[in-house]
């Protein structure tokens, strides 16, 4: 992965050259649009794109920055679609508990509650840390008894793990991309399989991101899932 040195990042944030791509959530069974992702995304001096992972990468090597970028990331995606628009928002579990106040005082907290708990459904990644699988349990908690609903995102990402607590508490799971690309493994498949019984089993939808070909879509309906996202369908619009 390449880093971003300090000079640039600073530069960045000072600059403030991010903005957020909207991405359709669609139903499957209607083909109607359900609801937007909010993706980050930043450039460079020149404008060229610079991948939000290598940028939260080195955000991650400094806490209060991180808070400070996520935080008007959010006010930014939140800001920008229509009152009626459900928008579906990645939330930092560092950047969450970076600030250190309670869960009442969170920033985060009260710019969700402002934009309306109907609208609003926070995305949150689990990786290979059990402490992030942690903090996410401890703030999937804090926003089931505030009514802000959320979503379990990239499951089945090689580099994620999967926290059966998390699992049971969220009201929407997202299947990583790595899906589509592990369609030809029978194995992996049934895995696949049973994570979306489940999901219905228990009263929760499926979300399959990452579908860009015509296939993808046959393929998202023969298993079964409720919601496909992609670039298969035109980005709202990309602000800066």
């Amino acid at each position: 992965m390449d880093v971003l040195s300090p000079q640039v990042l600073l530069e960045l944030v000072e600059s403030k050259r991010f903005g957020v791509e909207y991405q359709p959530i669609i139903e499957l069974k209607t083909g109607d649009l359900f609801a937007y992702e909010a993706l980050s995304r930043f450039r460079s001096v020149n404008g060229a794109f610079i991948r939000p992972d290598h940028v939260y990468a080195a955000l991650h090597d400094n806490p209060l920055l991180l808070f400070q970028v996520e935080l008007a990331q959010k006010k930014i995606q939140l800001d920008r679609l229509a009152c009626s628009e459900k928008i579906f928002v990645n939330l930092d579990q560092d950047a969450f508990y970076a600030c250190g106040q309670t869960a009442q005082e969170n920033p985060f907290i009260e710019l969700i509650l402002s934009a309306g708990r109907d609208k609003v459904v926070v995305e949150l990644i689990e990786n290979s840390e059990m402490s992030d699988a942690l903090m996410s349990l401890s703030m999937i908690e804090v926003f089931n008894g505030l009514g802000i609903r959320t979503a379990l995102d990239d499951l089945c990402n090689p580099k994620s793990m999967l926290s059966v607590a998390v699992l049971q508490l969220v009201e929407w799971i997202k299947l990583d991309k790595c899906v589509l690309e592990n369609r030809g493994d029978a194995h992996f498949m049934i895995f696949v399989s049973k994570i979306i019984d489940f999901a219905h089993a228990t009263g929760k939808q499926v979300i399959l991101e990452g579908v860009e070909l015509a296939e993808d879509l046959v393929f998202a309906r023969s298993i079964g899932v409720d919601f496909v996202q992609g670039f298969y369908y035109r980005s709202l619009f990309l602000s800066y």
